[in-house]
């Protein structure tokens, strides 16, 4: 049976009518095809195309129509597996010990691999040596070839000397050909320094480059440059390469083939001691909000800040508004920060302050304008209003205390 289908003369009419006020409507982005000024079934080319992840991991569009259903060509794969880069028998091993702060792997951690895969090459493999319980699951598309995990009460807390020991346990092991370890205040730069007094070896500190067999670290309040032979143990710092993107790797676990012995202790772990934020200077500040022209109620910016323990920066336009002292200031034009997590509020994002925040880990973004600069550059990107966001925030944040005080007792 033979199915009639009527038409609406009027829609069709509005259809050809691009000046209609209703022809955009008729014209939707999600459509595929779409009725010409004739009459005419047209694919429509602002048509939201399907995408896939090309060789380098970047989001391509497909525009070939095979994902819509509207194209002859078939897509070969809707995800591309980056290929496998497989070292089956090292010739020699690059030992990397990431911070792992929060149990992942920071951007400091990757820029770290980055660098032991170029020292690696292809005859070499990457040993990333992780202590304690992790919560990472990309090992292998971050550079990882060989994966040793050191886990056990003895490491948990502050424990530089336990550590070393293990350390030097996987140098007569594996005898890495270079050690790199992150120049950082979150360990990384006590743990190396240990291990190079320990080892014997003179560390390159504060390496941003390293090319052959020369490596040039900062000096000087990093207004200088200090260029010097491819040390053994490097302690690297932030951006000092470009970290793995264009393949995957085995990340094979691998174990001591002896016990680590167990260090006496000389230094006594007493736990986290409470600081206050407001006395922590924004270069060494792991949790900031900073707020912007965006911000109405200041007051009620201070008391966020306080019930989420976060230091407080600004934006130059807050500054120079008098909302904030010139010290806490943040971008090129006052202080350059590393946190782990920086959320700022009603800031559009000028360059200066983009450029100041780039070694952020994961930046957070609250404002009313959807194609702000800020919201571009965000990991996570809130839409609203500030004032009712922070007030919800230091809500949300009140619930969840006295639901912990609750469960306690």
């Amino acid at each position: 049976m033979s199915e009639i289908i009527r038409r609406d003369p009027r829609a069709e009419w509005i259809a050809r009518n691009r000046l209609h006020p209703l022809h955009a409507a008729l014209q939707s982005q999600n459509q595929t095809v779409w009725i010409g000024p004739n009459g005419i079934v047209r694919k429509n080319p602002h048509a939201i195309a399907a995408g896939f992840i090309g060789p380098a991991g970047i989001k391509r569009i497909d525009r070939s129509g095979a994902q819509q259903g509207t194209g002859t060509r078939r897509s070969a794969s809707v995800e591309v597996q980056l290929p496998l880069h497989v070292v089956e028998q090292p010739a020699y091993y690059v030992a990397v010990v990431p911070d792992m702060v929060g149990g992942r792997l920071s951007s400091h951690d990757k820029d770290l691999l980055g660098l032991a895969r170029r020292l690696a090459g292809s005859e070499g493999a990457v040993l990333a040596v992780v202590f304690g319980e992790h919560k990472e699951s990309a090992f292998d598309s971050a550079g990882v070839d060989r994966l040793l995990l050191l886990d056990g009460e003895q490491y948990q807390g502050y424990a530089p000397e336990q550590r070393v020991l293990a350390l030097r346990a996987v140098d007569n092991q594996f005898a890495p050909r270079h050690w790199l370890l992150p120049d950082s205040r979150t360990g990384g730069g006590e743990l190396g320094r240990r291990l190079a007094a320990s080892l014997g070896e003179r560390p390159a500190t504060r390496v941003w480059q390293a090319e052959g067999e020369r490596c040039v670290g900062r000096a000087g309040a990093g207004q200088q440059d200090i260029q010097r032979p491819l040390a053994r143990l490097i302690l690297a710092a932030a951006e000092c390469a470009e970290p793995v993107s264009e393949t995957r790797h085995e990340a094979l676990p691998v174990e001591l083939a002896w016990q680590v012995a167990h260090n006496l202790p000389r230094i006594e772990d007493l736990g986290p001691v409470a600081v206050d934020p407001a006395q922590i200077p924004m270069a060494e500040a792991e949790f900031i909000l900073s707020g912007g022209n965006g911000v109405k109620d200041w007051e009620l910016f201070h008391r966020a800040a306080s019930a989420l323990g976060a230091t407080e920066g600004a934006s130059r336009v807050a500054v120079d508004d008098g909302h904030m002292p010139r010290s806490r200031q943040v971008g090129a034009t006052g202080t350059w920060v590393t946190a782990r997590v920086y959320l700022a509020v009603g800031i559009s994002g000028a360059i200066q302050h983009l450029q100041g925040i780039g070694a952020c880990d994961k930046v957070v973004a609250v404002n009313l304008d959807p194609g702000c600069d800020m919201i571009k550059r965000a990991d996570l990107s809130v839409i609203g209003d500030s004032s009712a966001i922070l007030q919800a925030l230091i809500e949300r944040v009140a619930a969840w205390r006295q639901e912990g005080r609750r469960d306690a007792a």
